[in-house]
């Protein structure tokens, strides 16, 4: 485990928020994740340090296909000014995420999107290898609860050896909490995110979080994982933990702020390949 990771966690918080450095002009890392619920782009410093980011809840993706072209592009624009605002500079590289085992098309289709909000896109990686890159497991599962999948990767001896990937995440929560509450969808994931509601709300939601159990459950089934590291904007809901603890009689753990794991995995992955 990343001895850093509550600093770097603490550190991202603050930089979604305000530039950490308004001063800086060296290198930068760039990560894009678009996902499901959110959109996150957050900018690191030469060292891998966070320098600025930001993110907002939209519905251009959905089970990791994109299905607002034009919208997640317009979106990604924005976020961009907003961010190079703030730095003072502007960003012209970037690297993106994509749940594993989606079709070739949409990876494609996902850097299309960074291409075309401005960025040279240098890289993709798999959501939970690039929440890996920030965990620093040896041997386990990270397990990546988004929107509208769950990503699994399984870790041996430091290198990712198993991928998958299964709809079912927070958007299912909030399509739930709708129905039960006879409310809008956008209602339920106002509710969702507020901690001061999620004691209320769980009875409603666990049987999905059960789904997610046995989702992991099934993938990490004949491999020795004695732990599941949570990650991914669904993870933040009180109790899951302890219900996928539950549902694949594993050990499972949630860093703070699991919600920038992922985004802070793939921003360490735009490097300039042709670089000597």
């Amino acid at each position: 485990m990343n001895p850093n990771l509550a600093a770097l966690l603490a550190q991202t918080e603050r930089a979604m928020t305000a530039a950490t450095r308004a001063d800086y002009h060296g290198e930068t890392h760039v990560g894009v994740d678009l996902g499901t619920a959110y959109t996150v782009l957050l900018v690191l410093d030469e060292t891998y340090r966070p320098l600025a980011g930001t993110y907002r809840f939209a519905n251009v993706v959905r089970d990791g296909l994109v299905v607002d072209f034009i919208g997640a592009i317009d979106l990604l624009r924005d976020l961009k000014r907003q961010v190079e605002a703030r730095l003072g500079f502007e960003l012209t590289h970037a690297a993106t995420g994509f749940p594993p085992g989606v079709p070739l098309a949409e990876v494609r289709a996902t850097a299309n999107v960074v291409r075309a909000a401005g960025f040279d896109c240098r890289a993709e990686i798999d959501e939970p290898s690039a929440a890996n890159a920030i965990l620093q497991i040896r041997d386990g599962a990270v397990v990546d609860v988004g929107g509208g999948t769950t990503g699994i990767a399984i870790v041996r001896d430091g290198r990712v050896i198993y991928t998958a990937d299964e709809a079912t995440g927070g958007t299912h929560f909030s399509l739930v909490i709708a129905g039960a509450l006879n409310i809008s969808f956008d209602e339920a994931e106002k509710l969702k995110v507020d901690a001061r509601e999620q004691d209320r709300l769980y009875p409603l939601v666990r049987p999905v979080m059960e789904k997610v159990g046995t989702i992991v459950a099934r993938h990490i089934f004949g491999h020795a994982v004695e732990t599941i590291h949570l990650v991914g904007g669904a993870a933040n809901f009180q109790g899951i933990g302890q219900v996928v603890e539950e549902m694949t009689g594993v050990e499972t753990v949630i860093p703070a702020q699991p919600l920038f794991v992922t985004p802070l995995g793939i921003a360490m992955n735009d490097i300039d390949k042709h670089a000597k």
